[in-house]
């Protein structure tokens, strides 16, 4: 049992490690191109940054426990709508703010994210409703990118030698990333046979968690640098994919069954988090310390829910 503890710390490092490099050397990528910051933060770096739970997830569904990918990624989802926002409010130590654009763009965002339930309500996923889920994700995507502004990042324009530099990095941090998800999910569902606890619970609350790491850490970055919005798009923008375009693709790879509570439980921690969110980010246009400190303490009933639920 110690061995695989010991594998499944260093795997989740290593998954988080490489996801951080990938983070960072797509945003040096991206500025180099001269794009904006909204499509770094929403596009660029939101999909980077779902690329842990991607991988883990696809590489549960070979493993034939594809519900464990499920429950990590609306566990992590639920953790990027409320402690991570909780814990950038306090570790800068002032509002986040929430420009009324980001608010107007993503007016339908939290019904998005009712649709994996609704698809999900029978305790299955076809390819059919995977299809369904990836093209629901991508369009909203698309349509938010659209109406977002164009404005030029203040980057000058990397040379080709500097660009193929920050490429190569950002291939070897997803390469981490790929080796880091494969022993993350076995040494997981080692663990959880060993203590006799159910693996979807690992999936939620450890796996779940430390796949937040990337998002978390570039958005700490940029509220520090006063790109409030930045930060914002990254983690909408990631929440989204996990929950239409990652389950999407883990449904279409391969169709699975898994425990409704999921869906009656988790998914509806997610779908109320994200209405909790908009409804803070809508009052005054900024997230303070007070509507903070209630977004963690969601968080904490979400995780004494699961724990309740899941032993």
């Amino acid at each position: 049992m110690v061995n695989y503890l010991f594998i499944f710390i260093v795997a989740l490092l290593l998954v988080a490690k490489g996801a951080t490099l990938a983070v960072r050397y797509a945003v040096r990528l991206a500025e180099s191109f001269c794009l904006s910051k909204y499509t770094i933060g929403f596009i660029v770096i939101a999909f980077i940054s779902v690329l842990p739970e991607t991988l883990i997830s696809l590489n549960a569904a070979i493993k034939g426990v594809s519900s464990f990918g499920l429950g990590m990624l609306f566990g992590s989802n639920i953790a990027d709508l409320t402690l991570l926002f909780a814990a950038i409010v306090f570790m800068v130590g002032r509002n986040i703010k929430v420009e009324t654009k980001i608010i107007k763009n993503h007016s339908f965002y939290p019904f998005v994210l009712i649709l994996p339930l609704i698809l999900g309500l029978n305790g299955h996923y076809s390819r059919l409703e995977g299809m369904a889920l990836a093209l629901s994700g991508g369009i909203f995507c698309y349509l938010v990118f659209r109406k977002g502004p164009k404005e030029l990042s203040i980057t000058e324009n990397k040379s080709n030698s500097r660009k193929l530099l920050n490429s190569a990095m950002l291939l070897l941090g997803l390469a981490i990333m790929l080796i880091g998800s494969y022993f993350v999910v076995l040494s997981a569902t080692k663990l959880a046979d060993h203590l006799g606890i159910n693996p979807i619970l690992i999936g939620m609350l450890v796996v779940g968690l430390g796949t937040t790491l990337p998002e978390f850490f570039f958005s700490l970055k940029s509220v520090k640098r006063n790109d409030d919005s930045l930060a914002v798009g990254d983690i909408l923008g990631t929440v989204l994919a996990d929950s239409t375009i990652v389950v999407g693709i883990l449904a279409l790879a391969k169709p699975f069954f898994f425990p409704v509570r999921i869906i009656y439980i988790t998914g509806l921690f997610m779908v109320v988090a994200s209405f909790v969110l908009f409804k803070f980010m809508k009052s005054g246009k900024i997230l303070s310390r007070k509507e903070a400190t209630m977004l963690f303490l969601f968080w904490v009933i979400f995780v004494l829910v699961e724990f309740l639920t899941n032993t």
